[in-house]
Formats: C-alpha cells, structure tokens, sequence
C-alpha cells in the first residue's frame, strides 16, 4: 500500500504483464526494511536508489521484492546531524579544515556508524538502547539469519562451503595483504571448488568483490584482474560482529590493533559501493599495495585509509613516483589538509568522493 510517487522507483513495474519472480533469500528483517525505506523515501527520494526488483499479482495486490541499496552514510548523518552536513560540504569543496569541534563530533558518528552499520533492525536497537550489548546480540542475530540462509537456500554442497568462505572474512580482513586466498578457507582450496559459493555471497548481498589491478589507470574495469581479489562485507556493523563481544568498545576507543585497519578499510570500501562505484585496489609483489583505486576528476586516483592521523604511506609515495599516478587522496582521523597532488580528508569525508 504505497503511493504513485513510491512506485516511480520501478519504473518498468507492469502488474498485468509481471516479471517472472526469481527466488532469493527472505529474511525476517525485509518487512522492517521496506517500511523504513518507505518512511526514507518520504524524505529523501533523490538518495535512496532501488537496485533490483521483481514484481506479481496476488489476488489483486501488486508484490514486489526489491533490493535497495541500503541506508548510507550520507543518509544517516543526516538523520542524526542534519544541519550540518551542507557545512561540511562546502568544507570539502573548499578543500579548508572542518572547525574542530565539528570535526571531532563527525568522527564519533562515524565511529558509531562502523559499529551499528545500516541494518535496520541494529538501527532501531541502537535508537532505542544506546546499548553495544543490545546492538552485539541483534547484530549476531541476523548472523545466524545469515547462515540459517545458507543453510536453506544454497544447492546441494554449496551450503557447507559457502558458509566456510562467509566465516572466513575476518580471517583474510587481518592479512597485511588482504587478498582472498582459498588456502585460508580449506587447506590447498582452490577457485574452481569455492569461486561458485562466493558469488552465492556476492548475489545474497552479503558480500563485496575488490579486484586487483595489473596497471593502476584507466579505465579501471579494463585492468582488473577477475581472478585476484579481495572481499569485504557489506555492512561493517556485521563484521563488527563477527569479531569479539567488546569489539564495539575498541573501536571507539581506538584499541582494535591490527583489526582497526580493516574495518576503516571495510567501512570505506562500503561507502564506495553503496556510491555506485565497483571496487579496484593495486598491489604488486608483496611490496606495495593501495587500497581503492577510484575514478575522481576524470583521472584514475589513489586512494589509502589510515586508522591513525600520523601514518605515514610509503605506497602512495611509490605509486606516484613509479607508476604514473598523478592524484592520490588520504582518507583517515585527521583533519583536511591538501597539496597539488596527495589529498588528505577526514573518513567521513569518503561520502563525497
């Protein structure tokens, strides 16, 4: 029951001729989804955007299952920091400092981002509660939901190898150099017995693809190697979950180690997709590696994350120096600082890229 302006969202969506309906998994949290997109949509229809969708009549009634492109980071700022996110903007275009009282409220919203993610029931349980307890054991709970799917819906052998290629992300995410490896999954795995139950991954939407470039420069898909990749999920709050009970607290501490990279590595790669851009990092040889490649200003640019303000990156450095990259941007706590070729902007800051 939704209006006409709703409904433009499907813009080909023909009751007296429907779409044959293409199974996928049906969680228990979709009915809480689409009432919190619709409710989204209401206010803002220009920043939710609908990914696919099937659609039927039933005794009378339109049906339709889609898949939205879930709640973003500039949407959920905007819930929670409505006036400000123009300001920041403008700050970003500017390429001037975000004044530091502002800067530091961004970043402990960010914090809270990666650890609630845009799940719509962990939302609600942190509105709710404020409680990373709550949210830990709700989170674990679509987890389970997650497996329950897997379980239910994979083919034959492919639930027992899919649901090993899900619980080994955390695994691969802790490498220094976070290729996916098979290895890590089963011992002497290889693509040909576990590529088909990361694409039942990749399908169900649990899952992104980052792959490797043989060049860094454009065009990005051309370069792309399709057999080296890494994989991140697609929703941070889970693979928060996914890690121990207090992880929450870490990270908005800042005590996470080694993990702490790869979930700011996790949370960008997210931001990215939920942009529309297909994920292309570079590594060669063990020696360098960069972890987003992106199209920025019609040229192929670098992208680091850094969970600390002073990191330095010898890889940026090498990768300009070397190979011919012209524009590299530095994404980490601190605050805007610019120079004619490497660009540093806070995490929160990735939304505008």
């Amino acid at each position: 029951s939704v209006d006409g302006q709703f409904l433009n969202c499907f813009p080909d969506c023909n009751p007296a001729d429907p779409e044959p309906f293409a199974e996928f998994p049906f969680r228990r949290d979709h009915c809480a989804r689409i009432e919190l997109f619709q409710e989204l949509f209401a206010q803002f229809p220009d920043q939710l955007k609908v990914k696919r969708y099937r659609c039927f009549s039933v005794q009378r009634h339109i049906v339709i299952f889609f898949s939205v492109v879930m709640l973003s980071l500039p949407v959920k700022i905007i819930l929670l920091f409505e006036k400000s996110i123009c300001d920041i903007k403008e700050y970003f275009d500017k390429r001037l400092p975000v004044p530091d009282a502002m800067h530091e409220k961004m970043m402990e919203l960010f914090k809270e981002y990666i650890v609630v993610g845009g799940m719509p029931r962990v939302v609600q349980e942190f509105v709710n509660s404020h409680n990373y307890v709550k949210v830990y054991k709700t989170q674990k709970g679509i987890l389970n939901d997650y497996i329950d799917d897997i379980a239910k819906y994979a083919d034959g052998s492919e639930k027992t190898k899919a649901r090993a290629c899900f619980l080994s992300i955390p695994k691969h995410l802790a490498k220094d150099y976070k290729k996916f490896r098979y290895s890590l999954v089963e011992a002497k795995a290889t693509n040909r017995k576990y590529g088909g139950s990361l694409m039942w991954l990749y399908d169900a939407g649990i899952i992104n693809f980052c792959y490797n470039l043989c060049e860094p420069a454009l065009p990005l898909e051309g370069n792309a190697k399709s057999d080296i990749f890494k994989v991140y999920m697609r929703d941070t709050g889970l693979l928060m979950a996914m890690l121990d009970e207090g992880s929450a607290e870490d990270i908005i501490d800042g005590n996470l180690g080694i993990y702490k990279g790869a979930i700011y590595e996790n949370i960008i790669a997210d931001i990215f997709a939920k942009n529309g851009k297909k994920l292309y990092y570079f590594e060669k040889d063990s020696k360098i590696e960069i972890d987003f490649f992106i199209r920025y200003n019609r040229t192929a640019t670098a992208v680091e994350v850094k969970s600390a303000e002073k990191a330095t990156s010898k890889s940026m450095t090498s990768i300009i120096q070397n190979y011919g990259v012209e524009h590299g941007i530095k994404l980490s706590a601190k605050n805007v600082s610019c120079n004619d070729i490497v660009e540093s902007f806070p995490l929160y800051m990735a939304m505008f890229l």
